[in-house]
């Protein structure tokens, strides 16, 4: 459970993506982020951590939203907090 009550369904599916880079920089011109990981929301974030925090950036997670904290793109920022609250769970 979170603070707000709700609950976030760590199985849904999600897929991991990550965008080409040149110099550590997105290459939004390309054709897009390719996928890495095609399993479920905790498959996604635990492979997204195990990146270096030099290259988190260049990654995303595309899962079904759960309001109010998950979202059907999360960012970085997001990714880390919903890491924490899985390994409190």
């Amino acid at each position: 459970m979170t603070s707000t009550g709700r609950h976030i369904d760590f199985n849904a599916p999600a897929v991991l993506r990550k965008w080409p880079s040149l110099k550590n920089e997105r290459r939004t011109v390309s054709h897009g982020a390719y996928l890495v990981v095609d399993g479920t929301l905790d498959e996604c974030i635990r492979s997204f951590m195990s990146k270096p925090v030099s290259i988190q950036h260049l990654y995303e997670v595309h899962t079904l939203p759960q309001p109010p904290l998950v979202e059907p793109v999360l960012s970085v920022e997001i990714l880390a907090e919903l890491a924490r609250l899985r390994d409190f769970l």
